[in-house]
């Protein structure tokens, strides 16, 4: 079926693409904008709804949609053409109970329906560690599983587990798996939302790395906030990084919540994560980087950001916490350190979305109660890149992030040695948010799960939790058409 837009939203998706609202400011020149694509050069429709939070969308070599349903617990087969759903397998050790738990990344065996014996498919989720004692939040973890599937009777089983134990938590899980062109895999975990909300008194271990005696006890608690690489046994490679004079699974760290990664045709890889209030940041992720969480938010420039370790506090368990926003709010007892205070290397973003001045409003009234839906950032939560040879003018070579807290597609034009950032542009503003975004075989069509629920920008500005299209796989196809200079 086709969307069913009222005037305004379709207005409002007109205005977005023809107009990229920069908001903020970096430590260099912002980039040159992008001509965008107009949106009479795509059509759009609901392809199916009725999903229970999916959350990764991929194709697969049988030419259909794959998609891991966080809070459904299942794995679902889609026909891009029809809509249609064949269940592929429940999971019911998945634990779904929080935002951030249940069934999350998933990633194809290169030779999957090849032909060899290794039709395989990876799944990223979280567990109870503890499942007889009552209380599935006690000691919430996450594990790497194989999955075989049957070509016959098109579903999946035999689970063998790779790694488990990885840390897990209520918040920032990241999730993200995929298998690079070294056939490898790769895992982004979150920090799991420490110091702040009602984790305000644990520590960000985003910075801590393993001892040997852990890595070799496999006790993976200082796995938060990192992204790992694995043999696709669940091993640890032997051309790993070294990092502390300890080799484990981390391949970089220093993350808040990277929940995209994608592979460069070159190889590089990219990552996008969430910042606190501002500056979620794009990466290009190196063997061993420190990508500065929590001491650095974006870039080292002392705007907008300090790291208050309300956990450091000696009396935090008797705090109010106050937000992430208003370092005058912050208790005396709580330490306080500048990003330029902190003078370790770390690797810095290619770009932000978005880095303000201290002297930025972050109460912004249009949204109410839910004031961080106002705030300057976007939430992505996955990353593609959209082939060089592609048919769309002047996409060639791009990134497309989708984003939470506003229902759209960034697209980030990489430089000739893709290393950096050139232009940007925002596309298919809906009321949702959206979760992940596969391109189909023709480079024309673009896939994108939605969130069951959760909050967004309404057509406004404003915040709401009234989501256009829910639990839905959206359809964008690229229809022709000239590319017109846009007014920025």
């Amino acid at each position: 079926m086709r969307f069913t837009l009222s005037s305004s939203i379709l207005l409002a998706i007109l205005l977005a693409i023809l107009a990229w609202p920069v908001a903020g400011c970096g430590p260099t020149p912002s980039a040159p904008q992008a001509a965008a694509i107009p949106l009479e050069s795509f059509s759009g429709r609901v392809l199916t709804t009725g999903l229970e939070a999916p959350w990764e969308l991929s194709f697969g070599p049988d030419d259909m949609l794959w998609v891991t349903e966080r809070e459904g617990r299942r794995i679902t087969r889609i026909d891009p053409a029809t809509g249609e759903m064949t269940e592929a397998i429940t999971i019911d050790e998945v634990l779904v109970d929080q935002q951030h738990q249940g069934l999350l990344g998933m990633a194809f065996d290169p030779l999957l329906l090849q032909g060899d014996d290794r039709n395989y498919v990876y799944v990223a989720y979280t567990y109870d560690a503890t499942p007889d004692d009552g209380d599935e939040q006690d000691d919430p973890r996450a594990k790497v599983v194989r999955l075989t599937y049957s070509e016959s009777a098109e579903t999946l089983g035999e689970p063998v587990e790779l790694i488990s134990g990885v840390p897990a938590g209520s918040d920032h899980n990241g999730g993200r798996l995929k298998i690079g062109p070294d056939e490898l895999l790769y895992y982004s975990l979150g920090e799991q939302g420490a110091n702040q909300f009602n984790r305000y008194c644990a520590p960000i271990e985003a910075q801590r790395l393993p001892t040997l005696a852990e890595v070799e006890a496999e006790d993976w608690s200082a796995y938060k906030g990192k992204i790992l690489r694995m043999e696709l046994d669940g091993s640890i490679p032997a051309d790993n990084p070294e990092l502390g004079g300890v080799q484990s699974h981390i391949f970089s760290y220093g993350h808040r919540n990277p929940q995209g990664l994608v592979f460069g045709p070159d190889g590089a890889l990219y990552a996008v994560e969430h910042g606190p209030n501002t500056d979620d940041e794009v990466n290009l992720i190196e063997a061993g980087g420190n990508y500065g969480w929590p001491h650095i938010a974006g870039y080292r420039d002392d705007q907008a950001y300090v790291y208050a370790n309300w956990s450091a506090a000696p009396d935090c368990e008797q705090l109010t916490w106050t937000g992430l926003t208003d370092p005058a709010g912050i208790p005396k007892s709580v330490p306080v350190q500048t990003e330029s205070a902190w003078e370790q290397d770390f690797v810095e973003p290619l770009k932000t979305l978005f880095t303000v001045h201290n002297s930025y409003d972050f109460e912004d009234e249009t949204c109410g109660a839910s004031y961080f839906i106002c705030r300057p950032s976007v939430a992505p939560s996955s990353v593609d890149v959209y082939p060089h040879d592609g048919p769309i003018p002047g996409w060639g070579g791009s990134l497309l992030a989708t984003t939470l807290k506003n229902g759209a597609v960034y697209r980030f034009k990489l430089s000739g040695d893709a290393r950096g950032i050139r232009d940007v542009d925002k596309l298919f503003d809906t009321v949702n948010r959206y979760r992940d975004l596969a391109i189909g075989p023709d480079d024309r069509t673009f896939y994108i799960a939605t969130d069951t629920s959760g909050l967004t920008r309404d057509t406004e500005g404003g915040a709401t939790d009234q989501l256009a299209n829910p639990g839905s796989i959206l359809v964008f196809t690229f229809t022709g058409g000239r590319v017109k200079s846009a007014s920025r």
